[in-house]
């Protein structure tokens, strides 16, 4: 399986995992499943930290290369056509980071973990 860490979860993998449920800790060490981490997540907490809303990732870089090595994520970068899907998604919230994550969930055909419910309004897979 293909999964997409949401932001959210990715956090909670570096700074908290206890907050992981039990199912997505065994989908995160299974490794079977790929784990990829959106270039949306990285900018959303880069612009989170300089406002001052997110301040339990003090490295960034440093807290994405340690979770690349240990959780074997692969990057997953925004293009064209993720882009694009966003005219196809309803506007169950507005929020832009989500909808990206939604989009590229859909474009890519991966599974989306977050335990976000307003998630659960789109048309894709989901493991919380």
């Amino acid at each position: 399986m293909k999964i997409l860490l949401d932001t959210h979860i990715f956090i909670w993998m570096a700074t908290e995992p206890e907050r992981l449920s039990p199912r997505l800790i065994e989908s995160i060490v299974n490794r079977q499943n790929t784990l990829f981490l959106s270039l949306v997540s990285i900018w959303e907490i880069q612009i989170k930290a300089a406002l001052g809303k997110l301040d339990v990732i003090t490295d960034l870089k440093a807290t994405v290369d340690i979770q690349i090595a240990e959780n074997s994520l692969e990057l997953l970068t925004l293009d064209l056509q993720h882009i694009y899907a966003l005219s196809n998604l309803p506007l169950h919230h507005r929020d832009p980071f989500d909808r990206l994550l939604i989009a590229q969930s859909q474009v890519e055909k991966m599974t989306l973990a977050t335990v976000d419910r307003a998630f659960g309004l789109y048309d894709l897979d989901r493991l919380y």
